[in-house]
This record gives structure tokens, sequence and C-alpha cells, in this order.
């Protein structure tokens, strides 16, 4: 693939080269990261499947698996749909071309360099968060860059209004700043090894803040900002409310940053703080379903093409995952409750209707509606394989967490089964041992999952062969009295996604 740049001023062009590297990378690492997880999903069905290679533990590979799907995946996803995203609404070029180059090199150096200390064992331990100092400082360095360019642009901007899409991914890129740089305070002991300024419970309570808010800022209030974008296009219509988008970001932003203590109920953590998380986490719950109902309304009047679009599908299905996520995310977070899904199976369900249903099926979706359009195209090479894409990843996805949660109450239920005499009915390997057939069954869904990826890949590459990058010209701005979006000439962006509803 190459650039089509004429002569021209870059500035009078958007800039899809640095988004089209994103979008592309981020198929493979969809592929790599989940094809982890179909091997650790195998160990745990059979744990003696690579017993004696160290490096193919499952102790080993299962951060690499984390970090490859939120910030390999993920992260690129989020890169190339921000990058995408605040062009076409704020009809301008990229601030910096270089800036937006070094962010993408030095994201994959982040990520390459995870995918070789992670299986070697050198690790911070700690959720989310484990790569050691050298690459938390590249990490800053990168990340420093994306907001430069991203604010930069913001401010460059030809239209008077930012559009709403892009409150959630300046949040997000703030937020993941502060987690980032509090959470990985450490003292190096060594080239690849540290130890965290904080300890005891201090640390636990820092760590699941930042873990919490991984999960609230870099997978959930960023792909917000693709659903708000994406949605409206691939329906051509505009979002059902423009101030239900506004009152969703201020307190979806403002709840999820305090509900990290539900992660550490029946803990050490003083009681009044459990606590404090439960009350914000069912409070978040309104927000986050306001959002969930703004996507879902969108789509009033344009339910023909529902039937007919399997792009449209995969961002349907990822919005009814995320209010089914998040309902359950808050219902977990109440002590009664978990103190029976603490530890078990079911936090895994929970977590993967919330990282394949929704993180992923979001961002499917976004890239099949950004890719063709990057070479100029206006549909992938093959709407029939989309449409089996998206039936091997929501019956994979279904029963994956269907197994999960089945596995996950059935624990939870024999850890806390006793005799009259106060032992316990069931020995911990029992538990295990009855989980045997969710964990094959979690592998197949899993495995599905990973198909319906492969078929995207071969998909993209058919679009994508043998063709160049496709640069538009930026379109010139035609003033109206509406605040609420840009109205531009030779574009449509405006037109499907301005809306004065309240």
């Amino acid at each position: 693939m190459g650039n089509t740049i004429s002569k021209l001023s870059k500035e009078n062009f958007f800039n899809y080269s640095v988004v089209s590297k994103f979008a592309l990378v981020t198929v493979l690492w969809g592929i790599v990261g989940m094809s982890v997880g179909v091997i650790l999903a195998a160990e745990l069905a059979f744990p003696d499947l690579f017993a004696g290679i160290p490096w193919l533990s499952y102790g080993r590979l299962r951060p690499l698996h984390t970090n490859a799907v939120i910030f390999a995946f993920g992260g690129s996803a989020l890169f190339a749909a921000s990058y995408y995203v605040v062009q076409r609404t704020c009809q301008t070029r990229l601030f910096s071309d270089a800036l937006a180059e070094f962010t993408f090199w030095g994201w994959q150096i982040v990520i390459i360099a995870a995918a070789i200390t992670l299986p070697l064992g050198l690790t911070t331990s700690k959720e989310y968060a484990e790569l050691e100092w050298p690459i938390d400082i590249l990490i800053t360095v990168v990340w420093v860059a994306y907001a430069i360019v991203f604010f930069g642009t913001i401010m460059k901007r030809k239209t008077k209004h930012i559009y709403v899409a892009n409150w959630f991914f300046g949040a997000y890129i703030l937020t993941i700043a502060m987690l980032h740089i509090v959470n990985n305070l450490e003292i190096p002991a060594g080239m690849w090894k540290s130890y965290s300024v904080y300890s005891g419970v201090q640390d636990a309570m820092i760590q699941w803040w930042y873990g919490h808010n991984a999960v609230g800022f870099f997978l959930t209030t960023s792909f917000l900002g693709m659903m708000y974008y994406f949605i409206p296009k691939q329906a051509e219509r505009p979002i059902y409310s423009y101030r239900l988008s506004i009152v969703h970001f201020w307190a979806l932003n403002f709840l999820y940053m305090w509900a990290g203590p539900h992660h550490l109920q029946y803990t050490s953590l003083p009681d009044w703080t459990q606590s404090l998380g439960m009350v914000f986490s069912i409070i978040l719950l309104a927000p986050s379903w306001g959002g969930m109902i703004n996507g879902i309304m969108t789509l009033s009047g344009a339910w023909h093409k529902l039937r007919t679009d399997p792009i449209l599908k995969f961002m349907v299905v990822a919005l009814s995952f995320y209010g089914m996520s998040t309902f359950e995310g808050s219902m977990m977070s109440i002590k009664t409750v978990n103190s029976l899904s603490h530890y078990t199976d079911w936090v895994i369900g929970h977590v993967h209707s919330g990282s394949l249903g929704w993180v992923a099926m979001i961002s499917i979706g976004s890239l099949y509606y950004m890719i063709p359009r990057l070479v100029g195209e206006k549909e992938m090479y093959s709407k029939r394989l989309i449409e089996i894409h998206f039936w091997i990843a929501t019956i994979g996805v279904v029963i994956y967490i269907a197994a999960m949660w089945i596995a996950g109450v059935m624990q939870g239920l024999m850890w806390r089964s006793f005799e009259a005499d106060g032992t316990l009915t069931y020995s911990f390997v029992e538990s295990v041992k009855a989980n045997f057939p969710f964990y094959v069954i979690r592998l197949f869904g899993g495995f599905c999952y990973l198909v319906g990826m492969l078929i995207m890949a071969y998909n993209v590459f058919k679009t994508v062969y043998n063709k160049k990058i496709i640069s538009p010209e930026i379109p010139s701005i035609q003033h109206t009295s509406s605040d609420i979006a840009p109205v531009v000439n030779g574009s449509n962006d405006s037109a499907v996604l301005n809306s004065n509803k309240a």
C-alpha cells in the first residue's frame, strides 16, 4: 500500500496513512492476542498440554494475553479510530504527521517488548500493568505524543463545535495518562526489575483504582467515542439525543473514577471504602445505560437497514453487550452478590462479555467501516464474509460467557457449601474437576471467535491488496447557524452526526 498525496499542500488533505497502519495492525494483534487466549483456555482444560515449557506456562502467557488484547488490539483500534474521527469531525489534518508516525512505531515497539519480556517472566506482577519500568517510560513518551497530536488537532479545527466523540476520546487520553503514571511509580532494581513505591493495602487500592479505570477509560469511555461516530455514520441517522450524550459523558467520567474498591470486597481494605466503591458502582449503571439507549435509539427509523447490514449488526450487538456487562458489573459489586461471584469464573464470563462482546465487536464494526474508505472503496471485499464473521463471533462469545457463568455460580456454591459439623462439603479439587466440561466449552467458544478474526483478516487482505491509501482532500466549510456539528461541503459527516434532539 502506498500513499497518493498530490503535490498540493498536505494541509489540504486528511492523513489516512497513519490511520491505515493502525487499522491493519489492529487485525494482526487481534489474531495474536486471541490465539494466546485460545492456548490459555486449552491449558485450563488440559493442564499438561505444555508441561516442561516455562515460557508457555499459564502464569507467563496470561499477562501476555491480557496485554495483547487490551493494549495491542484495543489500543491500536483506538489510535486508528481517534485519528480518523478527530480529522473528519474537525475538518483538518492531524496536528503533526511526524508525531503521529512516532506514536505508531513507538506503540508497536511497546507491544513487541511486552511479547518478549512477559513470556520470559519479566513482570511487575500488577494486573494490566505488568510491564517493567523501561517499557513504562516508553509508554509515557508515546502517550504524551498521542495527546499532543489529538488535542493539537482539536485546537486547529476548522469547525466551531467539538463533536461528542472527541470528548470521549479526549477524556480517555487524559485519564489513562494519569492512571499510568500514578500506578507505575516504582524504584528500579536493575534493568528489568523494579519495586512499587506503594505497599500493603495502599498498593492494592492504587492498583485497583488503576485496574478498574483501565476498564472504565481504556475499554469503555474510549470505545464510546467509536460508538458515537460510527453508529450514526453506518446507520445514516443522527445521534438520537445530543443532550443525552453530554449528560452521559459527564456522569460516566465522574462516577467511573471512584468504583475501583469493588474489586477488593471482603479484603483488608477498610469497610467504608469497599461500601463507597459499591455505591458508586451501582449509580454508574444509570449513565452506562443512558449511553446504550442513546446508541440503540439512533437506529429508530433504520431497523430495515439493520436486517441487511452486517456491520451495523456488529455495532448493535456490541451496544447490547455493553448494556448487559455494565448491568452485571454493577450487580456484582453488591457485597452479597460479590460473596458468591468473587474469585470464580463468573468474573471471567463478565470480563469477556465486555471485552469480546462490547470492545471487540464495536472495534470490528468500526474497522469494517474505515478500512475500505482508507483505500478509496465504498465497501469491504465481501459483505457475505462479514455476515459469516458476525454469526461465528456472536455464537462464540455467547457460548463462552454462558459456560463461564454456569461454572462460576457452581464454583461459588460449592465453595460455600458446609456440612452440619462445619466442614466443607466439597474440596477445592472437586470444584476444579466439576469445571472441566465448562472449560472445554469455553475453549470452543474462544476458538470460534478466533476463526471469525481469521475470516476478517482474509476479507481485509482482499480489500486492501494492491491498493493505495487515498487521503482525500479536506472539504471547505459551509457556515451555518447550527452549533451541534459542522456542515461540510462534499462530506456527509455533519448531515449524519448533526442532531438538535433533546
